[in-house]
């Protein structure tokens, strides 16, 4: 299982990174010169990264070209035995979910995960799990999301709690089901909300956490050891810019040694 595969990882490299692989066209030269510094990036940060996330949005954006570019990355990132994390933030209901997980989390991306959004009901988040539990991979739901509107739907107040509460006691309801073991079921829990990470640690005990936000977002590691486990494992922090645009010349090497600096502080911070 995806999950399995990513703490076993942690262990082994200790590491505790995601890349994040969101190209820009605009800051290269040509479309080639992108593809071959963002392949660079990925072989370079490799042994320093627990998994690779690349974001779906910036490959659409590219065309059919760019979204072939991307399953070429996700094949480059298998051989290179790192687990593959597409964020994509896909949430429909029914068939149309059910064609959304069957899209990347089967046949050649089994063992993949998902980002998801629960935001239209719980049902909606079942074709993704159980393409997740059938084929080896997983999913990360939104719970508490990085950016600063978050608030606005997230931080409502409900009976239960908080909006985003609910949907992180739900979410360990759900990964119940597989036992106490790791879950299937992650969360999705901003590293820009350092205050929140012991609450929604305690909540989803089961849960792997990706937190997104450090770099240039402003989260810092130093502020995120909460979201670890006793073990100090079960979470993995995302930077994305922060390590490909590391430098302004798109140096590959400046970018490794932004990963390697970003491994460091996160191992510093669950050391403390």
């Amino acid at each position: 299982m995806f999950h399995q595969r990513l703490l076993e990882r942690t262990q082994k490299l200790n590491t505790r990174l995601c890349l994040g692989l969101d190209p820009r066209l605009n800051a290269h030269g040509s479309f080639e010169q992108m593809k071959q510094q963002t392949l660079a990036v990925l072989e370079g940060v490799a042994p320093y990264a627990a998994c690779v996330k690349p974001q779906a949005a910036f490959y659409e954006a590219m065309g059919l070209e760019g979204i072939a570019f991307m399953v070429e990355l996700m094949r480059l990132a298998r051989t290179l035995g790192l687990p593959v994390l597409l964020d994509a933030k896909r949430g429909d209901i029914g068939s149309t979910a059910e064609a959304y997980a069957q899209a990347w989390m089967t046949g050649e991306h089994a063992g993949n995960a998902l980002t998801v959004n629960p935001y239209l009901g719980f049902e909606t988040l079942r074709p993704f799990i159980d393409a997740g539990r059938k084929n080896g991979g997983g999913v990360f739901v939104l719970v508490k999301t990085s950016n600063p509107g978050s608030k606005d739907l997230q931080d409502l107040q409900t009976p239960q709690g908080l909006l985003a509460e609910v949907v992180a006691k739900a979410l360990d309801q759900i990964a119940a089901e597989e036992g106490d073991g790791i879950s299937s079921v992650g969360a999705v829990v901003g590293a820009t909300h350092p205050a929140e990470l012991k609450k929604f640690r305690d909540l989803m005990p089961r849960a792997t956490l990706l937190l997104p936000g450090l770099g240039a977002q402003g989260a810092r590691a130093e502020d995120l050891a909460d979201a670890f486990n006793a073990e100090g494992v079960g979470a993995v922090v995302s930077a994305s810019r922060g390590i490909q645009y590391a430098s302004a010349d798109l140096d590959v090497e400046a970018a490794v040694q932004a990963a390697i600096g970003f491994r460091d502080q996160l191992n510093q911070a669950v050391q403390h």
